[in-house]
């Protein structure tokens, strides 16, 4: 449009609009370079300068147009982009004796450094690292009915949460302030056997990219990070830590009835505390298990 007037203006009201033109283009060689080559046969004057811009801008506006990107196009691209900025969650356990305990100190450590609410916590109490799970794929706590016995099964107990995979070495850091710090053992050593072992579940195990970070982490708290193998024995004075691929080593969660629920290490949580497992219940971040159980 600005170039179609251009051609059609007398040349002084022509040289004042190209003037125009050429401050808010940022300078002579912008404008220049918007017009076509000079023909050295052709007699440069001021009229022929303004045509040869004319034709460069209306030339350019065209290319501008066709190149531009459609609001779809747009769209689709922040749409992209904000997509690659959210940070993946994973789906990790912890284990190291009572999951009663440890479950309370996660849903505590979820609040502090996720800032997450009632409804936003996801630390459940469960099973993992054993090889095998009973029939219907049930892991249960001892039962009279012996029905898929996670101790038989070779599981270990652990709370399973879903954490930003950027988090994990600070839930590293709370795993092992977890332990007696004189001792180097979970603070219920009367609990014996491979079920009370210390383990921890990531996605990918040993090939996880937190693992040398948590290395350092259990070698200043004076562990050793082992890759675990299923069914593992006891940990208990070794001062190791099994480390499982929770895609071969999957979580299962544990009975509505172990879920937080108070320990014999503290004193009550209370009642508000005890009541997140008929919430979890009720919203569906804890399942039936198939399991004996209150549900």
């Amino acid at each position: 449009r600005q170039a179609t007037m251009i051609m059609r203006m007398n040349p002084l009201t022509a040289l004042m609009r190209f003037q125009t033109l050429l401050w808010v283009s940022g300078g002579v060689q912008a404008l220049a370079a918007l017009a076509p080559p000079i023909d050295s046969t052709t007699t440069t004057s001021r009229r022929n300068l303004l045509r040869r811009v004319a034709t460069g801008i209306v030339a350019t506006a065209a290319t501008t147009a066709m190149a531009a990107p459609t609001p779809a196009a747009t769209a689709a691209t922040e749409a992209t982009t904000t997509a690659t900025t959210i940070l993946p969650q994973q789906d990790v356990y912890f284990g190291v004796g009572c999951f009663w305990h440890i479950q309370h100190e996660f849903v505590e450590a979820e609040r502090s450094l996720l800032k997450r609410g009632d409804t936003e916590l996801t630390s459940r109490a469960g099973y993992a690292g054993g090889k095998a799970a009973g029939k219907g794929g049930k892991v249960c706590y001892h039962n009279f009915q012996s029905i898929a016995d996670y101790g038989k099964l070779g599981h270990g107990e652990v709370v399973g949460m879903t954490l930003p995979a950027e988090q994990i070495t600070k839930f590293t850091d709370v795993y092992f302030s977890l332990f007696n710090p004189r001792t180097k053992d979970r603070v219920d050593p009367m609990d014996k056997g491979g079920e009370y072992r210390s383990l921890i579940g990531l996605p990918g195990g040993m090939n996880h990219a937190s693992v040398p970070a948590m290395e350092a982490i259990a070698k200043d708290a004076g562990f050793k990070i082992v890759a675990g193998k299923g069914d593992d024995p006891d940990t208990l004075g070794k001062q190791i830590v099994y480390l499982y691929d929770t895609a071969q080593f999957p979580f299962y969660q544990a009975e509505v009835y172990h879920q937080y629920h108070n320990d014999f290490q503290s004193p009550p949580y209370g009642k508000a505390y005890n009541q997140l497992a008929t919430a979890a219940f009720e919203d569906g971040r804890l399942q039936t298990t198939g399991c004996p159980d209150r549900v």
